[in-house]
């Protein structure tokens, strides 16, 4: 028996679980109890370090990489889903790295100089500003709670946290940076961006109101919002800051809002221990509903009809070069989309919960990441674009672009 051309290899790796879950697609079983001459129609060799498959058509193999190792022995529930192949979950030895690093580092360090680019496009927006105080803001709702919690008034009642000159505040999706500067140079960088009113009718929906949004001069795309006539806000989606003097590799603008929204995630559940986000635009529509599964995941795919197959063009539309390799992390998630009136009872009500954290980007830059994740989605075995329990929401997974380091 011949096996069907194309043989996928679909590995999800799970390092605090030390379990993998493989699946080999494409594999035709025997049509009749007694197998021709040659035995089954593909011959499959599993061991710790790289998977082969030999079919009549030649041999695919698949090199796992250097952190992760196998273990053959202990294979299980091994079984056979049409359309997609054979399943097998196994254990796994990963070494657990203490902490993720970012390839990007995009919150600045205090007394350093910084330069503020347009990641869409490269443009320097803020060039060589030294900030003297890099501080985080805190959580949407500290006013309510200094109101809980002190016997006095509010002290801070009506008192917006404005950064002021050299002073960068952090939320969880932006900054925030003071333009008012007596330093000449970089007058002509903040000529770069323009400011432009909403109209009316946008005006009135915002909440809280803003009158002005960032726009980069030379792309045209949406950076952030003017807060005063001193303080403006740019969302971390939308530009890349870096120590001034430091070169920086170029990614690819799905690859970065993947990485800044993965990392943004993995922050938050570990910092506040929230898992369910609803993804808004500037303009406080939500967008999507997201629910975090796990961080720990290490997913490897292949496709194609080379004879030897040592790539790992995880969820790409197109295969890389015959020789490139990569491996990348990622972020498990259930999502929901919420275009076009689309589970406007469900977003309400995940409205209304306190456990569910609100993340707000501009506009087209949540229509970019619900298009991210329907690709994911749909490149993922069938069996796993949805969850047992939750077969309305739609399971995909985020890339990370940050390497683990390894203790």
């Amino acid at each position: 028996m011949a096996a069907a051309a194309g043989p996928r290899v679909f590995l999800e790796a799970r390092r605090r679980l030390q379990s993998a879950l493989l699946i080999l697609g494409y594999i035709r079983l025997p049509v009749t109890r007694e197998p021709r001459e040659g035995g089954l129609p593909v011959d499959i060799s599993l061991m710790p370090s790289s998977l082969r498959m030999s079919t009549p058509e030649g041999c695919t193999e698949i090199r796992l990489p250097a952190e992760v190792r196998l273990v053959p022995s202990s294979c299980r529930g091994l079984q056979y889903v049409t359309g997609e192949g054979l399943h097998l979950r196994l254990q796994m030895l990963a070494q657990l790295s203490s902490k993720p690093i970012s390839l990007f580092n995009q919150c600045p360090q205090a007394q350093e100089y910084c330069t503020f680019y347009c990641q869409s496009c490269g443009e320097v927006l803020i060039r060589d500003r030294k900030l003297l105080r890099v501080l985080p803001l805190p959580s949407e709702n500290w006013a309510a709670l200094v109101g809980e919690w002190c016997c006095h008034p509010d002290p801070f009642a009506n008192k917006p946290l404005h950064p002021q000159e050299n002073d960068c505040f952090t939320g969880d999706t932006f900054f925030l940076v003071n333009l008012r500067s007596d330093e000449q140079q970089l007058k002509p960088e903040l000529s770069q961006m323009e400011m432009k009113s909403l109209s009316s009718e946008n005006h009135s929906e915002l909440k809280p109101k803003a009158n002005t949004k960032v726009i980069c001069k030379r792309c045209k795309i949406m950076l952030g919002e003017s807060i005063s006539s001193e303080t403006m806000k740019l969302y971390n989606t939308e530009i890349i800051v870096q120590p001034s003097g430091r070169n920086f590799p170029i990614l690819p603008r799905s690859q970065f809002v993947q990485s800044v929204i993965a990392q943004c995630l993995v922050e938050l559940s570990s910092a506040r221990s929230t898992f369910r986000f609803a993804v808004q635009g500037h303009d406080r529509k939500v967008y999507i509903l997201l629910w975090l599964l796990n961080s720990d995941s290490l997913v490897i795919e292949s496709l194609g009809n080379c004879k030897s197959i040592k790539k790992f063009p995880l969820l790409e539309d197109t295969l890389k070069e015959e020789n490139s390799s990569s491996v990348w992390n990622a972020v498990k998630v259930l999502y929901q989309p919420c275009v076009k009136n689309r589970n406007k009872k469900l977003a309400s009500s995940w409205e209304s919960d306190l456990s569910v954290h609100a993340l707000t980007l501009p506009a087209t830059t949540c229509l970019e990441l619900l298009l991210i994740l329907s690709k994911s989605n749909a490149v993922l075995p069938p069996s796993l674009r949805f969850m047992n329990s939750f077969q309305v929401r739609t399971c995909s997974f985020i890339k990370v672009e940050f390497f683990w380091f390894y203790l």
